[in-house]
């Protein structure tokens, strides 16, 4: 192969390569949306921030035995929201606080094996 082929072919690879990069485009996407479609989410927000919520009860008591079990509890499973709710005349244990039910019954499971009476109570809001 003479000079100039070789030279010739470097050239053309480079070229090549060189315009390939030089092609890349900066471009921006519009996307039309439907104006219902914000109707409709606005309305799932509005139907799911009133339906309530679910919370796994583990036990009840006295304000003593409350504390005590929410100890327990709070050992037992540190990363999870657990209170103590007071409906006279009893002191109720609760864990969680899940919108969705899948999800609580889950868990609900999960405390079940340490806490056979625990129930899962679904909580409306006023």
């Amino acid at each position: 192969m003479s000079k100039k082929h070789i030279y010739f072919s470097v050239l053309a690879a480079l070229f090549g390569i060189t315009s390939s990069f030089s092609q890349t485009q900066i471009g921006t996407i519009n996307i039309e949306q439907d104006p219902k479609i914000n109707k409709l989410i606005d309305a799932y927000k509005e139907a799911n921030s009133n339906s309530g919520y679910y919370q796994i009860q583990v036990g009840f008591g006295n304000r003593n035995a409350a504390f005590a079990l929410k100890q327990e509890v709070d050992a037992d499973f540190p990363d999870w929201y657990t209170k103590i709710e007071f409906q006279e005349p009893t002191y109720r244990v609760r864990v969680g606080k899940y919108r969705d039910k899948l999800e609580a019954e889950r868990k609900f499971l999960e405390v079940r094996k340490k806490y056979p009476n625990a129930m899962l109570l679904k909580i409306e809001k006023d």
